[in-house]
């Protein structure tokens, strides 16, 4: 049934293949400036990605004019401070996002402040709080699940309080997205599996939220599909460079789904998690799926029912009675769990992934108030918030 109304927005420029890379110079050539900061951490160092990207551009004219390599696993707004002082020292014009979900929202942040000329960055956090366009942003995802490189929004830690903050605005949408599988080959089986749920959790709220449209619809449910198809023999064989260009395309498409249409409850617990247990994301979003799809069962089983096409394909869809398609659709995201469980140990449950029981009311009260709630199909009080994760744990 379409919406009497609906927007779709996504104006990055995707380059996708084996040698996209090589593209990169002739970019951002396009937007006149010859000068980037490349923003990246230390483990895609040493796999020697960063030389990959150098040497893409080493005939080109382009000058890189700074590296910094030592963005952490859970970024904020002191490093995004840092980064943006070196920006300014080196006279860089652009920016260049090599790495995963932290490394992206990182570049996004030190973009605002050189932008913007300032030095707090939660000045600006919120919705729609920038009004100037940002300088030009190159994305070169080295994980595929955040799909950060064709969203407006970021998320970084405010140290001082300890939560985590969400930027969002069109003009943090970066404006190239460079899908090469060269970038991911190394990228290890647990890594591999989280991004991958991460990818998935995108695509499914996604397909859930109030605002969903037929747009999004239409990316989730392909990058669901690519998924089912390939997350597990990613986790199995990494070095397939078929498979990992499948999965970075799939990220794509999920976190264009979910730009548009935004996602709900389980990123609202995963956000909260993160930000007190400091648990890594994709590792939230497996342990919370499943508990979302059941929270919002209520008010999504048709929802619910109409993902089991993409999870499953079209025999187990055709041949599963309407009425228990939904719970089709979370038992076969369960055995996919399982599966990767078993592959690489993933944790499905918060002790596992070292949560403490003492954690969960300061994860609850963070979560209720997490924006992502405010499209999630119902809403969400303490109380709910605690029984999640309780169950979770």
């Amino acid at each position: 049934m379409l919406p009497s109304y609906y927007e779709y927005y996504n104006p990055v420029k995707i380059l996708s293949g084996k040698k996209a890379l090589e593209n990169l110079s002739s970019e951002l050539a396009f937007f006149g400036v010859c000068r980037p900061l490349m923003v990246t951490d230390q483990g895609v160092t040493k796999a020697g990605l960063v030389k990959l990207v150098k040497k893409s551009v080493a005939d080109s004219g382009m000058t890189i004019g700074a590296i910094f390599n030592e963005v952490p696993e859970d970024s904020s707004s002191r490093i995004v401070n840092k980064i943006a002082g070196i920006f300014r020292k080196n006279q860089c014009d652009c920016l260049i996002a090599l790495g995963g979900g932290s490394v992206i929202d990182t570049a996004k942040g030190v973009n605002i402040l050189v932008t913007e000329e300032s030095d707090d960055l939660m000045a600006f956090a919120g919705a729609e709080m920038l009004t100037t366009p940002m300088k030009p942003l190159a994305v070169i995802p080295t994980t595929s699940g955040t799909g950060s490189e064709v969203t407006g929004v970021a998320v970084i830690s405010d140290p001082d309080r300890n939560v985590k903050m969400v930027f969002t605005s069109n003009h943090l949408l970066p404006k190239i997205a460079l899908l090469d599988p060269r970038m991911t080959l190394t990228l290890p089986p647990a890594i591999t599996a989280a991004t991958g749920m991460d990818a998935l959790s995108h695509a499914v709220e996604a397909c859930l939220s109030l605002q969903k449209n037929p747009m999004s619809d239409a990316c989730a449910c392909a990058a669901i599909e690519l998924i089912r198809e390939n997350l597990v023999e990613a986790v199995k064989e990494g070095k397939d460079p078929d498979t990992r260009l499948a999965m970075a395309n799939a990220a794509v498409m999920a976190g264009a789904a979910f730009s548009n249409s935004m996602v709900g409850v389980v990123h609202a617990l995963g956000h909260a998690a993160g930000a007190i247990a400091h648990i890594p994301h994709g590792v939230a979003m497996n342990i919370f799926l499943l508990l979302g799809l059941e929270y919002n069962f209520p008010k999504c089983e048709m929802d619910i029912a109409r993902l089991l096409l993409p999870v499953a394909g079209p025999e187990i869809y055709a041949r599963t009675p309407e009425s228990r398609r939904a719970r089709k659709t979370i038992a076969q995201i369960r055995g996919m769990q399982q599966s990767l469980r078993d592959l690489c140990d993933l944790p499905m449950s918060l002790q596992l992934a070292g949560v403490s029981q003492e954690q969960l009311p300061m994860i609850a009260d963070l979560a209720i108030n997490d924006p992502a709630l405010i499209m999630n199909p119902r809403e969400m009080e303490k109380k709910d918030a605690v029984k999640l994760l309780n169950q979770a744990f």
